[in-house]
């Protein structure tokens, strides 16, 4: 889960990083509002879930009142990289003398957690590394033991950090690596760290929270922006069914990601193009199913459905209980491969609600990808 720049601010605020004044605006009267509470002099900063909203024209400095009312105008309503700009965070204009970049991520294939630091920042991380790799530090810290000081030495050092920012930059990420941990992050970033005539300070932010944990961070779920991401991935996540709309026209489900994956596959080798990725997880009840075969066939490019269960906590005559449930007006081809627990009797139950119906029954998953690509091709 991805937090807006001023959700993240707040959280950074709380835990002692400094960031500038500012306050979330959803009208152009509150942006005048605000505008004249910081003096005039403010920066806009649209509140979308993108990177690279400066590059895009989603942030704009206004020196006067009048001026940020008349650029909130122009930003309310506007699409930025296919997101409408709903919100935006008007924030002090800060007298900024220099620009770093400061973060922690996973790092999958070190097993342990990546810290970044660098003398340079304002652009992506990857153009740092490519245009100023001199002054980009990284090194691996370990979870089970945590960011030790030799470790924030070697990144000051290594990165080119002039020594009287040196107490303010360790501190800051002490406590950046404190946030990461507390709310289970994948990512904590701070682009650009600046400085100022009053210290250092966050004047971007940036936290992805881990979905697993967020049942242990309820505070932190209440803060999700559903109205930044697609209706049906909103109603999938209100229902806990791990689905992702893609571009194509053959509805997918399945029981596991890595079944779902290697059916999508399959797909793809037979010709055709998946319409989504829909895992049911293990164990799905007939419930599950059902609402999983609602939410495939509300995508009206889908043209036919490929279900593949492999029934191990899950059972199949469970599967096809839902399906019969779901499927008793279906209009499209439905092509069904159940293996595993309960299979003779998942596939009893289904033999019999696919009498003179548009429904294939088959046996291995190679088989149900063919015929399902063909059957999307003819519809």
């Amino acid at each position: 889960m991805r937090l807006h720049e001023y959700q993240a601010k707040q959280i950074f605020s709380k835990h002692g990083i400094r960031i500038p004044r500012g306050e979330l605006a959803t009208s152009v009267e509150d942006v005048r509002k605000i505008a004249e509470k910081l003096g005039g002099k403010v920066v806009l900063k649209s509140q979308v879930l993108v990177g690279g909203r400066g590059k895009a024209g989603g942030i704009k400095k206004a020196y006067s009142v009048d001026e940020a009312v008349e650029k909130a105008k122009e930003m309310f309503g506007s699409i930025l990289k296919g997101h409408v700009v709903k919100k935006i965070y008007v924030e002090e204009m800060m007298d900024i003398q220099r620009e770093m970049y400061a973060g922690f991520t996973l790092d999958r294939a070190n097993k342990g957690i990546a810290a970044i630091l660098s003398s340079v920042g304002g652009m992506d991380i990857e153009e740092i590394a490519e245009k100023h790799p001199e002054k980009i530090a990284k090194v691996t810290v370990n979870p089970k033991w945590g960011l030790w000081d030799y470790q924030i030495r070697e990144l000051l050092l290594n990165s080119e950090m002039p020594r009287e920012y040196w107490k303010e930059v360790t501190s800051i990420l002490k406590t950046l690596y404190r946030i990461l941990v507390h709310y289970e992050a994948e990512l904590v970033e701070i682009n650009p760290l600046v400085v100022t005539s009053e210290g250092i300070v966050a004047a971007d932010a940036r936290l992805n929270i881990d979905d697993s944990a967020l049942f242990r961070h309820k505070d932190l779920e209440g803060l999700r922006d559903y109205t930044e991401a697609d209706q049906m991935e909103r109603i999938a996540m209100e229902k806990g069914l791990n689905y992702v709309k893609l571009d194509g026209n053959v509805g997918v489900m399945a029981n596991g990601a890595g079944m779902a994956m290697a059916t999508m596959d399959l797909i793809y080798i037979y010709g055709g193009k998946p319409a989504n990725f829909l895992d049911i997880g293990g164990g799905a009840s007939a419930e599950v199913v059902r609402e999983a075969m609602n939410l495939i066939l509300s995508d009206e490019n889908v043209r036919v459905v490929f279900i593949n269960i492999f029934g191990g906590i899950t059972r199949c005559d469970e599967v096809a209980n839902g399906l019969v449930e779901a499927l008793s007006d279906i209009s499209i081809p439905v092509v069904v491969r159940l293996a595993g627990t309960n299979e003779e009797e998942g596939r009893k139950i289904m033999e019999e609600f696919a009498r003179d119906k548009n429904f294939h029954i088959v046996e291995t998953m190679e088989e149900g990808a063919e015929k399902a690509v063909k059957l999307a091709e003819e519809a």
